[in-house]
């Protein structure tokens, strides 16, 4: 037997949702059955659509700058360059 298994944001490992429409129709589903508020949100990585618990005023955190910057290497001994 075949199951279908969901393609998920590499970034995040959440479901990914091609468009919108499929997004609003997902949550609202979650909605009904598990009786949970989810919104939607375009990710900033993968460039599809996304569910979320979180107030959209609370989610402003993901799309900062300062967040998608290149990661620091946190190894012993490390020492940044000088410009």
């Amino acid at each position: 037997m075949h199951y279908f298994v969901p393609q998920r944001c590499p970034q995040s490992n959440k479901i990914k949702y091609k468009n919108k429409d499929q997004a609003l129709t997902a949550a609202e589903q979650c909605s009904i059955r598990q009786n949970i508020e989810l919104t939607i949100y375009q990710c900033q990585y993968c460039r599809t659509w996304h569910l979320t618990h979180h107030v959209q005023s609370d989610y402003s955190w993901f799309k900062s700058s300062e967040y998608s910057r290149k990661p620091v290497s946190r190894k012993r001994g490390y020492k940044p360059r000088r410009h």
